[in-house]
């Protein structure tokens, strides 16, 4: 009967998504499929798959080299903003370090607020507050991590365990005493590998920035595309992939290093 029962919901739920992929497919607009064309399908992939090597570094500040080092640098100091300012805000949220419930849950709403938004979104306000160029993407990968690190920071304290900050109370420890000897030893770890893993992902936003202005290589890629300059928009998708498996490389290898 448990066998049954356990089959209907699996039949249930296999139904269910089948009908929510139906429903999306049903809202999409399949009439551009008219548009597409095998001919210039097949061109854009030859002209992509001839990478034009020779704008990926001429000695200029305005080359992909210089351009993919500009955006690991927003990536990087927008990390380490919403890195910095993540963790006053997970003192505030977590809820094993107030008896208070009500400051914990304002503390989540300012995250959830803050989080709500696409870093692109962010950029649009920043680059209005200080106008185009890498400060605006820098505070915009900023403000967005600190929404999303500060959650992730929020929940690995309010699992993490207790019997060290509860052995620390025995012996007369204070609040801020168990922080240092109890908290922090036993999250740094796991706080540091959130911190390159969300470095990684900061570095991927930070390429689509400069759509927007905010400097980095979206810039120049999303004006590369709009002149179908195929090579051109190659070699810089070529770089930010491997730029992203190297920092992968990198930060797993850090990540091990903390273990």
């Amino acid at each position: 009967m448990m066998q049954v029962s356990e089959k209907i919901r699996h039949w249930f739920i296999a139904a269910a998504i089948a009908a929510l992929l139906f429903w999306c497919a049903a809202d999409i607009d399949w009439s551009t499929f008219r548009y597409f064309s095998w001919g210039s399908f097949k061109g854009t992939m030859s002209s992509l798959l001839h990478p034009d090597w020779s704008a990926f570094y001429t000695g200029s500040t305005e080359d992909i080299f210089s351009l993919m080092l500009m955006t690991i640098a927003i990536g990087f100091f927008g990390t380490s903003i919403g890195t910095i300012l993540a963790v006053p805000f997970t003192l505030l949220s977590a809820r094993n370090l107030w008896h208070n419930p009500v400051i914990p849950r304002i503390g989540k709403f300012v995250l959830d607020v803050l989080r709500a938004f696409p870093e692109l979104v962010y950029a649009i306000i920043f680059i209005k507050v200080v106008g185009p160029g890498p400060f605006a993407g820098v505070l915009a990968i900023g403000i967005h991590q600190v929404g999303m690190m500060g959650k992730l920071f929020t929940e690995e304290m309010e699992r993490m365990d207790e019997t060290a900050v509860e052995a620390c109370h025995a012996v007369g420890a204070n609040g801020i005493q168990t922080m240092f000897y109890a908290r922090i030893p036993q999250l740094m770890p796991i706080y540091a590998s959130l911190a390159l893993n969300h470095f990684e992902i900061a570095v991927r936003s930070a390429s689509t920035l400069g759509l927007v202005g905010a400097g980095g290589i979206g810039a120049t890629l999303i004006f590369a595309i709009q002149a179908a300059r195929w090579p051109r928009v190659s070699i810089i998708l070529l770089t930010v992939i491997v730029t992203v498996f190297l920092l992968d490389l990198l930060t797993s290898w850090i990540r091990k290093k903390l273990q």
